[in-house]
């Protein structure tokens, strides 16, 4: 289809147009971004060999002080007249030994074992006695905490290197060698960025990235009720990936069920949301309409109150014997031991969330939407009327790609939001109805619920670490692929 063909059609079948685009170009955008993605691989490992190069030619190149300093960590730098930073590298050289020798080789040597089982007898001054068998948590557990260490300490390594290697040259030329009390002043001034972002890239290697590595290796295990959180469990490799795919005909069929009802759900939510946010907020917007600043206040007020109390109370007013189905009664709409099942019947629980999450993400989108449009040039809509454009004219042609450009992103957000949307499903009805043919689910289930019940109801954390896996990867590549085809990716400059 050409420009020309393509101005004239209508705002659907220009729609329909760029959603047969979006699926017709899809292979060939994910061949880019996993292209992108082995390039990535390849320039690290390029960037590991120059490194090798570096530092092989720094040790032939080197004095005997930076030679020393391969094995002594700061040894140079204190030759070299930094003391105390030597002194520093030094004791981090020490500590590290410490730390391996000393505490954590005794779990990682059992790193790919997870350690022993328990199940062979030994004897103690000849009588049989059953020994204890390993907690293979502790063991992965501080086998990752081990191996970020090492990766930490690899990089001051390498630092300690590059800093030899920097003074020797300064030395060999003559120039200024920092004091302590300079190198300070410096990280209170240029090096400012670096001590300030030390503590939390500390903060996210504990708290973010080594429970992240745990809960991947966790997937590759058995470890499930049956294996006590502080027994022993076994590698398993892509066991848990097979049975969710094929292997296991009731996880298998679980897991595709959850995933067309996320899908479904996700996409529902999120264009409802977005359509139902922007009418709301030209109406409030518009030209003549009065207390603009009342309607934006009650939405404010809205999204005030805390998400959970809101779907509590609504989860009370829906349920078989709350207020609707009491007014429904006493409006003689249904008899009198008659109900609605708004939250215990499948479909009808699937329509009821759907509405309840209006209340919830309609607020946030007509904020959005206000400011956007708020913002819109107003010679724009002069130079339309002037023209002869109508309201749905100048609608579908400014005041639409105007905010479809500035609110992609968020759209996108929002919808990576809504696949991990714990708090609407959980608590209006706890993933109900169940459903004996899923394994361990409800009708209303996303994945992110069914993994939180794996987790705590069935103690099925290697399955549950699985599905968070697959989640993850879907969500990410969804959202770049996605992002990069956007116009706000692509110009970010301006709009047209």
């Amino acid at each position: 289809m050409n420009f020309i063909e393509y101005v004239q059609l209508n705002p659907f079948q220009k729609f329909l147009y760029k959603l047969k685009m979006f699926f017709v170009n899809l292979p060939k955008n994910l061949g880019k971004f996993f292209k992108f993605i082995g390039m990535k691989i390849a320039a690290f490992f390029i960037g590991i060999g120059h490194a090798f190069k570096f530092y092989g030619t720094s040790f032939v190149k080197g004095d005997w002080s930076t030679k020393i300093s391969y094995l002594i960590m700061g040894f140079g730098i204190m030759v070299k007249g930094q003391i105390v930073k030597g002194i520093v590298f030094l004791a981090v050289e020490i500590a590290y030994f410490a730390f391996m020798i000393g505490f954590a080789w005794q779990h990682l040597s059992k790193f790919l074992t997870l350690g022993a089982a328990g199940t062979e007898t030994i004897y103690v001054d000849g009588m049989p006695v059953m020994p204890e068998p390993d907690n293979s948590m502790l063991i992965m557990l501080f086998s990752v905490l081990a191996i970020i260490v090492t990766v930490l300490f690899i990089f001051l390594y390498i630092v300690n290197i590059r800093i030899n290697v920097a003074l020797e040259e300064r030395k060999r030329n003559g120039e200024h060698i920092n004091s302590l009390k300079e190198d300070l002043a410096t990280l209170l001034d240029e090096r400012y960025h670096v001590t300030l972002l030390s503590l939390p890239t500390l903060l996210i290697c504990t708290f973010t990235v080594l429970p992240l590595i745990f809960m991947i290796l966790i997937a590759f295990t058995n470890f499930d009720r049956n294996h006590p959180m502080n027994g022993h469990f076994d590698w398993i490799g892509i066991q848990n990936f097979f049975d969710i795919f094929a292997g296991n005909p009731k996880k298998a069929a679980t897991f595709q069920s959850l995933v067309g009802w996320t899908f479904c759900w996700a996409i529902i939510a999120t264009i409802s949301c977005y359509i139902v946010g922007v009418i709301i907020a030209l109406m409030i917007n518009k030209k003549g309409i009065k207390c603009k600043s009342l309607f934006r206040t009650m939405f404010v007020m809205t999204v005030a109150v805390p998400q959970f109390v809101t779907l509590l109370l609504m989860a009370q007013m829906l349920n078989d014997n709350g207020f609707f189905n009491v007014l429904l009664r006493h409006m003689g709409v249904v008899g009198e031991m008659d109900f609605v099942p708004f939250l215990t019947a499948g479909w009808n629980a699937k329509i009821t969330v759907l509405v309840v999450n209006l209340w919830i993400g309609v607020p946030y989108t007509i904020l959005s939407a206000s400011g956007i449009l708020m913002n819109i040039p107003e010679e724009l809509y002069e130079s339309a009327r002037i023209d002869g454009a109508g309201p749905v004219v100048t609608f579908v042609k400014i005041t639409l790609p105007y905010m479809l450009f500035v609110m992609t992103p968020a759209l996108i957000q929002q919808f990576i939001g809504n696949i991990n949307n714990f708090n609407v499903i959980y608590f209006l009805t706890g993933g109900g109805p169940n459903d004996p043919y899923l394994y361990n689910a409800g009708e209303t289930d996303l994945l992110v619920t069914w993994l939180f019940k794996l987790t705590t109801g069935r103690n099925d954390y290697s399955l549950a670490a699985t599905i968070g896996i697959l989640v993850f990867i879907f969500c990410a590549t969804l959202s770049l692929i996605t992002f990069n085809m956007t116009r706000s990716s692509k110009d970010e400059e301006a709009f047209s």
